[in-house]
């Protein structure tokens, strides 16, 4: 475990870069077939035990989700034989998928998130990436951002990771050149593949990353499930995800929402998904009121039960910080030099 002096962005990162070194964003639409309907089914056409997703599977028709993507300077879909990394950008409880790129405010005509992706590239900080910013509630009603906590799409945050798993991550593997493709299954082509992936969120989107990728509890709302819970917010945990560590070797949460299982739980998942997580960085505000204490919670004994599978875990407390991009932005230029810097053999 590493415990960081926050290091802040250089200013100049969050200026927009040379016109030459400029990525671009495109927004796509692609077929997802693992959501949550209006009768809280979770809609597969995998072979999904009930019991593993705590509710009733059934087969149904896909529907169409958006995401924004950004693509690095000189990015040519006819270069053959250049690849890229890719890292997955969660937003938060009242976002979507243009959060990060609108959120993060703009500097020179560009959003600061571009700026500081154009910037670590251009000055050799990361290798080229492709970021993946998705809409994080995989519900027939994805585009309501109000916070209902009997919503089904506040339920779907809870199953994002079957749509990540079945859904976005082949579709941008077919579409883009990355070094990944979810398609190989051999042991060596995972482990290989699962190095050139990423994965960080803010508030909800920081659950996301250690409840579905880490492997922590689902939750569903009290009212309708009938069982009491610890939180004020009428969410309750129900059963535990299985993780994706074998799709990411590299994890962030910023600022993680109340729902964010314990410790000991995460750490636990970890060392039994059994893939070694080479990255875990984890950062909030000091003055967060909203997620310091289950920051605290999470983080609380996740290195003593992860054991030899976690490998470098980095806990950011950001002096004065509340819960707000200056926390976000940093968390995530940190993170892109940590997963994907020039200076780490990968």
């Amino acid at each position: 475990m590493k415990n960081l002096e926050n290091t802040r962005i250089p200013t100049a990162y969050m200026k927009a870069a040379k016109s030459s070194k400029q990525g671009i964003v495109r927004e796509l639409f692609y077929p997802v077939n693992n959501y949550i309907n209006p009768s809280r089914q979770l809609v597969t056409n995998r072979q999904i035990d009930p019991l593993e997703a705590g509710r009733a599977t059934i087969s149904g028709q896909a529907i169409m989700k958006s995401c924004s993507v950004y693509l690095p300077a000189g990015y040519d879909k006819r270069d053959a034989d250049t690849r890229y990394n890719v890292l997955y950008l969660l937003h938060g409880v009242g976002g979507d998928q243009h959060e990060w790129l609108l959120g993060s405010g703009s500097e020179g005509g560009h959003s600061i998130l571009c700026n500081m992706m154009d910037n670590l590239i251009a000055n050799g900080d990361i290798e080229p990436v492709i970021v993946v910013m998705p809409n994080g509630r995989s519900s027939q009603d994805w585009t309501d951002r109000t916070f209902n906590s009997e919503g089904t799409n506040m339920l779907g945050f809870y199953y994002f990771d079957y749509e990540l798993r079945y859904d976005l991550i082949p579709f941008i593997e077919s579409e883009f050149k990355t070094y990944a493709n979810i398609q190989e299954t051999a042991p060596e082509a995972v482990e290989y593949n699962r190095m050139h992936r990423a994965i960080a969120g803010l508030s909800m989107g920081g659950m996301q990353a250690l409840n579905l990728i880490l492997g922590g509890f689902r939750c569903d709302s009290a009212a309708i499930t009938g069982m009491a819970g610890e939180w004020s917010n009428g969410l309750v945990e129900t059963v535990p995800a299985r993780g994706m560590t074998d799709l990411f070797a590299y994890v962030g949460a910023f600022s993680n929402a109340p729902t964010s299982s314990n410790g000991k739980f995460l750490g636990a998942s970890i060392a039994s998904n059994g893939h070694r997580l080479r990255l875990l960085y984890m950062t909030c505000g000091d003055a967060d009121s909203v997620s310091i204490d289950c920051y605290a919670k999470s983080i609380d004994q996740l290195a003593d039960f992860g054991g030899d599978y976690l490998d470098r875990f980095y806990r950011v407390l950001i002096k004065d910080g509340v819960h707000d991009f200056q926390v976000w932005s940093n968390g995530v230029y940190q993170f892109a030099r940590l997963s994907f810097g020039n200076e780490e053999a990968h």
